[in-house]
């Protein structure tokens, strides 16, 4: 497998992480209370991060041959 291959496929990995915390935070904002929304909404924290830290990651290695 090719660098560009993989750094695409890693790429796909942060954008679902940032879907996924996207999500989390809906669920735990509208539909969920108590102690059950600071968890889900801790967890949609660590996957925002995550997945932006993918996205950086990806962004300053730049292109490759």
């Amino acid at each position: 497998m090719s660098v560009s291959m993989l750094k695409m496929y890693i790429s796909f990995a942060g954008m679902i992480f940032l879907f996924l915390s996207l999500g989390l935070i809906y669920l735990s904002r509208n539909k969920l209370t108590g102690l059950l929304a600071g968890i889900v909404s801790l967890l949609a924290f660590i996957c925002l991060l995550l997945g932006g830290l993918i996205i950086i990651y990806i962004v300053i290695t730049g292109p490759t041959r």
